[in-house]
């Protein structure tokens, strides 16, 4: 049993169980998995590549502990969606669970991101989400309907 770092769509996050890539599937609820390792090959973080409707916005807790333990920026970090599992990989390159001390090592990381990278980075994710608004209320463009003129009833003529 592996001990991995669950983000919630809202950025709480969990310690829970995977036992296997299928579990983190289950975990992010997405069948095509991608994920990104920290900048000493440590840490692996999974996520999914779409943004599903309940998961459009961006996980800004994951985002910023990705860019405490990376070379990113503010500016330069992927947004991160939706759920996120934070995990390790052993020698051969699978899951493996977290330890203690990794643990311990991501809550330090996340405690030294800046004031100034982590207000860059909710401009960013601002910008972004009103971006998204703005698609979402424009309204799509059709073409115009044909006008059809409207004919006049004839008077009927009195029959004679």
């Amino acid at each position: 049993m592996n001990t991995v770092l669950y983000f919630s769509a809202t950025g709480t996050a969990f310690e829970t169980n995977a036992f296997g890539k299928a579990d983190l599937d289950q975990l992010i609820q997405s069948r095509h998995l991608q994920h990104l390792t920290s900048a000493n090959g440590q840490f692996d973080f999974w996520f999914s590549p779409t943004t599903q409707r309940c998961q459009r916005r961006a996980n800004t807790k994951a985002t910023e502990l990705l860019m405490a333990t990376s070379s990113f920026t503010a500016k330069s970090v992927p947004l991160l969606h939706g759920c996120v599992v934070v995990a390790t990989h052993d020698h051969d390159g699978d899951l493996d669970g977290l330890s203690w001390q990794q643990l311990d090592l991501l809550e330090e990381k996340h405690g030294d991101v800046k004031a100034r990278d982590a207000r860059r980075l909710a401009k960013r994710v601002l910008r972004e989400d009103s971006r998204r608004l703005t698609r979402k209320a424009e309204p799509t463009r059709k073409s115009p309907a044909r006008t059809v003129p409207v004919r006049e009833p004839m008077p009927l003529a009195p029959a004679a």
